[in-house]
């Protein structure tokens, strides 16, 4: 794979393929050259590349080559209202974290997509995941938009920002610094064309106060403080998609009371203001991130209060929300996951199954398998907790290696990260089946789901 040193070898690069000269944004010139060689150079270049201009350079080229090729940025607010209203159901939007081998596994996720006609699909990264992956929103943006471009897929692409969440350790020791920090990366996520944002300040809810209001309230007032932040941030003609949380994941599950105190407290800080609430809420109904992990490495099965899903998700759309959105669900048994669409799940998010596939399938070289658990053995020791066995330290901590081994994953030979590929393209497929979510092209647009073009000055 070649790497780009300077701009004017990117341009050259791209001659007779992509005219970045022309009045509309850009010209495909030879879509069949750009979707073979030339966008794998491309988004390598805005990843890897030293010089920062060719970064922003090449992330530049991907956004407006996407455009053209008909992959538009979007909200899923119409859908989300749509879905609020009753006049769209029946299946459970997927939110794909994909942290690890982040273009090869978007490119697997597209291939699903298009084989099965797939509009109703998220692209997310979390707060947590930029943290150790050291992928920035406008990265992690330029690597969907080009696996997207690679496998042909076109129509509305929703890109969130997932869990962007008030850490409570940081924000009871410097309140201030820890919220101008979130602000500011609400600002960089909408900057890099995020037009779907998670706040998450279930963190501070206080249990020790005596009533569900007193409980719920420093969370809903920063719920409401992030939310016209954002509305005064939205770009011209989309309304960005919000979420908001009320039960911690991993935590005690939420009950229909918290749910409703938040909302009233929610609305009373809201009342008045002009500005759009959330389209949909996050809740704790058994599930934890990265799953529970067994002595032995594998994976605990968990048990998901589906009832109480369904009630919260009922309640939600009372609210004119789409309904409950299910945290942590990628390493749940794959007999649970027809039960979401059932239940009138809104969202669900899906990240460390695809993590764990990468990291124990077959194809990875067992030297590189083994360079970054010695590599996780040396600098992550202080993490290894009493009575914990090596299998469930690797397990916990492996997601730390991602960032550190992110270029030596990525320049893996081909003939390696296409079988990698294929095993992932199968898991989304079965996902894709399993939420219902597939030749939802149609419904997207009957919900009228207003797309936007990236300003000019993204990068």
């Amino acid at each position: 794979m070649s790497q780009y040193a300077s701009l004017q070898e990117l341009r050259q690069g791209l001659s007779g393929i992509l005219d970045l000269d022309s009045r509309n944004g850009a010209r495909v010139l030879d879509a069949q050259r750009l979707r073979q060689d030339a966008i794998d150079n491309l988004v390598h270049a805005a990843v890897f590349a030293e010089d920062e201009a060719v970064r922003s350079a090449a992330r530049q080229a991907i956004g407006k080559a996407a455009l053209a090729l008909g992959v538009v940025p979007a909200s899923t607010q119409p859908l989300y209202e749509a879905m609020a209203a009753g006049r769209v159901s029946g299946f459970t939007v997927p939110a794909l974290n994909l942290r690890a081998m982040t273009y090869d596994s978007a490119r697997a996720a597209f291939r699903a997509a298009v084989q099965l006609d797939v509009r109703a699909v998220i692209f997310e990264i979390a707060r947590s995941e930029i943290g150790y992956t050291g992928i920035r929103p406008a990265e992690y943006t330029a690597c969907i938009r080009a696996a997207a471009i690679k496998e042909g897929f076109q129509g509305p692409l929703f890109l969130q920002s997932d869990h962007f969440q008030v850490d409570s350790v940081r924000f009871r020791e410097n309140p201030d610094k820890e919220l101008e920090a979130l602000r500011e990366l609400v600002v960089e996520a909408i900057d890099a064309d995020f037009l779907n944002i998670d706040i998450d300040s279930s963190t501070v809810v206080d249990l020790s106060q005596p009533s569900l209001r007193e409980q719920q309230r420093l969370n809903y007032q920063l719920s409401s403080a992030f939310l016209r932040l954002i509305r005064s941030l939205e770009p011209p003609g989309a309304t960005i998609s919000v979420g908001v949380e009320i039960g911690e994941v991993g935590g005690r599950n939420t009950t229909a009371e918290e749910l409703q105190a938040f909302m009233a407290g929610l609305a009373e800080e809201l009342r008045g203001a002009g500005v759009k609430g959330p389209s949909k809420i996050s809740v704790q109904t058994g599930s934890s991130h990265g799953g529970v992990v067994l002595p032995d490495g594998s994976v605990a099965q968990v048990a998901i209060d589906f009832e109480t899903l369904e009630e919260l998700s009922r309640l939600a759309r009372g609210y004119g929300m789409a309904g409950a959105v299910q945290h942590g669900a990628s390493t749940l048994p794959e007999e649970m996951f027809h039960r979401f669409p059932e239940t009138g799940t809104a969202e669900i998010h899906l990240a460390t199954g695809f993590q764990n596939l990468i990291y124990d399938s077959p194809h990875l070289p067992d030297r590189v398998r083994q360079e970054i658990y010695s590599y996780l053995k040396e600098t992550c020791r202080d993490e290894w907790k009493d009575g914990q066995t090596e299998a469930q330290f690797i397990y916990k901590t492996r997601k730390r290696a991602l960032g550190p081994f992110k270029r030596q994953l990525w320049d893996l030979p081909e003939e390696t990260r296409s079988p990698v590929r294929d095993e992932l393209a199968a898991r989304f497929h079965y996902h894709f089946r399993q939420l219902n979510v597939a030749g939802t092209l149609g419904v997207i647009s009957a919900s009228g789901a207003a797309v936007l073009a990236p300003r000019p000055s993204h990068t």
